[in-house]
């Protein structure tokens, strides 16, 4: 027995040790997304899964070590992205009344894949904002304890708003008694709602200050929650120590959602000049989804996605593309969020051409998918390369700041110092 417990220890003992197992990573380059600058030929030590130093100029490799290596020559090396609006058990593919084919659990199934498709893309932190049935909460559990490949999830569960609104069942008859279990009619109701998202998992709050595309008789631009309404869902997040999120469109609920301290602005697509100069004042962020109009001008009629749909996704994209040029110029703080799963997930970078399209930089871009958006989310893990954060980094074939649609096809993706994708050798 006493031999017994000594070789349990002893295999204990190397599995620790093994886990502890330094890495280096190395690249021709890294991006210092803060600063713009380009380090040459980083060496990055690993403990842990974070990143604990990181030398410039490194040489060979030394006689006698004996850490993990991770060599990537000629390669860029930037932190792993973020995109701060997701739908992960949404699919683009199922418009219109299709999805009702299909059992409740096939969209926790489909979120899997489509967890490994983003985390494949690059994005090794997303804001889940909207999901049924828990299906982020779940989802990002299961990544947490290594069952399933994805990125790390800041889960909403379910977005909630007025009775009727965005986002509640809007496409059925009242024989149906469809509604979302969360809607809120009245600060108090609002309250209830945040405290019992949180309560069962949730990490940010998503409300829908007004209408949307996507949801039926509602307009974009419809205000549908109050400022008393959205000012008591701030208040009761930020005493659980949340932040919200809120979906809007329309002018008027942009300005009410920044004025009650939202912290970010889901879409933003009809933004005035006042709520442009408060987002500025309020250092409220921005989150608009430039690209994804492109995808369901294309595919949206053959997905099934009905004419009403069609036509306001039609009106409200220019408008909000030159309305993110119009902001980003003001000087507004941008992040990355695309609202994959109204596109298919995975192709979440071919956001940044956009976004370069409409004003900003390849730095810029770049920086609302990275430093930006863990500072919109409070986080001092993620966003940046440097000692004490996370080692998520991504490598690509090229200057990112030359061509940025390099992001769309990542070389390697590395994921708390371990390599999760790496494309065949060419």
């Amino acid at each position: 027995m006493k031999g017994a417990r000594l070789l349990a220890a002893a295999i204990a003992f190397a599995c620790g040790s093994a886990q502890a197992a330094d890495v280096i990573i190395t690249a021709e380059r890294l991006l210092d997304v803060r600063s713009g600058r380009m380090v040459a030929r980083p060496e990055i030590l690993v403990r842990d899964g974070k990143v604990v130093s990181i030398k410039p100029d490194a040489t060979t490799q030394q006689a006698g070590d004996t850490s993990t290596r991770i060599d990537l020559p000629g390669m860029t090396l930037l932190p792993g992205l973020i995109d701060m609006h997701v739908h992960l058990d949404a699919d683009p593919t199922y418009g219109g009344y299709s999805y009702l084919e299909y059992n409740d659990r096939f969209w926790s199934a489909l979120a899997v894949v489509h967890a490994g498709r983003t985390l494949d893309a690059g994005f090794t932190t997303v804001r889940n904002v909207g999901a049924s049935d828990w299906n982020d909460v779940g989802l990002g559990q299961a990544i947490a304890a290594g069952k399933v490949r994805g990125p790390r999830i800041i889960p909403a569960a379910w977005s909630f708003g007025a009775t009727g609104g965005h986002c509640d069942s809007t496409y059925f008859p009242p024989s149906m008694e469809e509604k979302n279990p969360y809607n809120a009619d009245g600060p108090d109701e609002v309250r209830k709602s945040v405290r019992a998202l949180r309560k069962y998992g949730a990490q940010v709050i998503k409300v829908c200050a007004t209408g949307g595309v996507f949801s039926r008789n509602t307009e974009p631009g419809q205000q549908q929650m109050n400022y008393a309404e959205l000012r008591a869902a701030v208040e009761e997040a930020a005493q659980w120590g949340l932040k919200v999120a809120a979906h809007a469109h329309g002018a008027a609920g942009i300005k009410d959602a920044i004025r009650a301290g939202v912290a970010t602005i889901e879409h933003a697509s009809l933004i005035d000049d006042e709520g442009i100069l408060l987002a500025k004042k309020h250092g409220a962020w921005l989150s608009m989804d430039i690209y994804n109009g492109s995808y369901t001008e294309l595919e949206g009629k053959k997905n099934g996605v009905l004419e009403d749909n069609l036509r306001k996704d039609r009106e409200v994209t220019e408008i909000q593309r030159r309305n993110f040029r119009k902001a980003h110029a003001a000087g507004v703080k941008m992040v990355f969020g695309t609202d994959a799963g109204i596109y298919p997930h995975g192709d979440n970078a071919r956001q940044f051409a956009l976004m370069v399209k409409y004003g900003m930089t390849p730095l810029q871009a770049i920086q609302a998918a990275t430093v930006n958006a863990a500072e919109a989310l409070g986080r001092q893990d993620v966003g940046v390369v440097e000692a004490g954060r996370v080692a998520d980094l991504v490598a690509i074939q090229g200057d990112p700041l030359a061509d940025v649609r390099l992001l769309e096809a990542p070389a390697v993706v590395i994921q708390a110092g371990a390599v999760v994708k790496r494309n065949a050798a060419r």
